[in-house]
């Protein structure tokens, strides 16, 4: 059988606040194969006075109510109870300097749901304050546009202890809805979270950054917001779509027997072309599912059966594109280099081949 090749802001907030910035960094792969959450804003994401800060409650609240969340971004803080420290919050940053970041980030760790709190340092900052409702509807724009299937969930900003800070947070604060539901009226994933009304100003640590009690009712805000749209905590199927082909791994037949074997196929919207990567590294289809390999050998036809945790069932999503088989360390191979509707999937050594390159879209 032949193969062949196929980051000023900060430093404003900070003397406003004068609270010491909890220090943060680049973030460190945390992933657990859950659903792909952006928290992202300033550094009321971030967590200052409180290292953590919303993320610690909403982080519990996801493990108690059995949610597999997958926090992403490029920031990384918190204390070691917080099972997943990762994050897009920038302290001190306004919304033009998150909007000039955005799709960067969002290519980068593709979230499925997005958790957008800012506009606090535009009202802090006195910042072209008329022109800040503009600037988040644009940043809104940005996000829907990079990742137009996500659920984007934006918040209004918590309230400020100074009375004139307030009033400008309130007037901010009245044109989200408006937005919201302009973006909604588009056909856009976006849906509008009352964090304002969730605190009080007694609820403040230093005038601007919430206690820690203060941030866990940001917590139960964004977890009740979230179950409110149940798609935001499920990790919809991804379809593993072939590089030389363009053609998706494909279930032949829909049929769900034990032992049915995989295709390549046109990409379509049916299950049995949705796939999910799990914790454990197994793919699955149908919910109860497993891509699987019967033997250790070249040839050796790749197809589904029911999950059992074996090694025979577990895959390594590699950077290169393979996907390689956890028992064997062969790869998820298009039979014979082959492109068209019909080409079985079967396990080959990996010779670096595009028919041996995939992509979970």
């Amino acid at each position: 059988m032949r193969r062949s090749r196929t980051w000023l802001g900060m430093l404003v907030l900070a003397a406003l606040a004068g609270a010491a910035l909890v220090t943060g960094g680049s973030a460190a792969a945390e992933s657990n194969g859950g659903v792909r959450v952006m928290p992202l804003g300033d550094s009321i994401t971030e967590g200052t006075q409180v290292p953590g800060g919303y993320r610690i409650g909403l982080w519990q609240r996801f493990s108690s109510g059995g949610n597999r969340v997958d926090l992403v971004g490029s920031q990384f803080n918190g204390p070691a109870s917080l099972g997943d420290h990762d994050h897009e919050g920038h302290p001190g940053w306004r919304i033009d300097q998150i909007d000039a970041n955005i799709a960067g980030w969002l290519r980068t760790y593709t979230p499925h749901t997005v958790l957008l709190h800012i506009g606090t340092n535009d009202v802090l900052q006195n910042f072209n304050l008329s022109g800040a409702p503009a600037r988040l509807s644009t940043l809104v724009d940005h996000i829907t546009a990079t990742v137009p299937d996500a659920e984007v969930f934006v918040a209004t900003i918590i309230p400020l202890a100074n009375a004139g800070q307030e009033s400008n947070a309130r007037a901010f604060n009245a044109t989200i809805p408006g937005m919201v539901q302009s973006k909604v009226n588009a056909g856009r994933h976006v849906h509008l979270v009352d964090m304002h009304g969730a605190l009080t100003a007694a609820d403040l640590i230093d005038g601007i950054h919430p206690t820690a009690t203060g941030y866990d009712k940001m917590a139960a805000a964004w977890y009740a917001a979230l179950r409110a749209v149940p798609g935001s905590l499920t990790n919809p199927g991804q379809q593993l779509v072939g590089t030389q082909s363009g053609r998706c791994a494909d279930v032949t037949g829909v049929a769900t027997a034990n032992g049915t074997q995989l295709q390549l196929w046109d990409c379509n919207s049916q299950t049995n072309q949705s796939w999910t990567y799990t914790a454990s590294r197994q793919l699955t289809v149908y919910g109860t599912k497993c891509l699987d390999a019967s033997a250790q050998s070249n040839g050796t036809p790749v197809a589904i059966w029911d999950c059992n945790g074996q090694t025979n069932q577990q895959w390594n999503v590699n950077t290169n594109g393979t996907i390689t088989s956890v028992q064997s360390g062969l790869c998820l191979d298009a039979n014979g280099r082959g492109t068209a509707n019909g080409t079985k999937l079967v396990l080959w050594s990996c010779n670096g081949q595009t028919n041996q390159q995939w992509t979970l879209r």
